[in-house]
């Protein structure tokens, strides 16, 4: 499953050093949800994930987990970073795209 998620405001905040703590983040929430991802790439305003999902999953429940888990960790550890592009607890965009490989 593709899976792309965008900032809110599309707001260029993905600096490397936070891509590379989202990809670790969504590796181990996905591994708590019995997936596995298998790429994951990004760039300042948005990240492309591949996961290799469980069959039984209802994939909207996942991404709702996905977004919600990651934001909270990347929040949480990069708030001066942050502060200056969100003054709510916002990250993710609502809205995301999925397609199946």
């Amino acid at each position: 499953m593709h899976i792309v998620f965008v900032t809110k405001y599309r707001r260029k905040t993905l600096a490397p050093e936070l891509l590379d703590y989202l990809h670790g983040a969504f590796g181990e929430i996905l591994l708590d949800w019995r997936c596995r991802l298998l790429e994951f790439g990004g760039e300042a305003d948005h990240v492309h994930l591949l996961v290799e999902i469980h069959p039984a999953l209802n994939i909207s429940t996942l991404i709702n987990n996905l977004k919600t888990a990651s934001s909270r960790r990347t929040r949480n550890r990069f708030a001066e970073h942050l502060k200056p592009f969100y003054w709510k607890p916002y990250f993710w965009h609502r809205a995301y795209y999925v397609g199946s490989v």
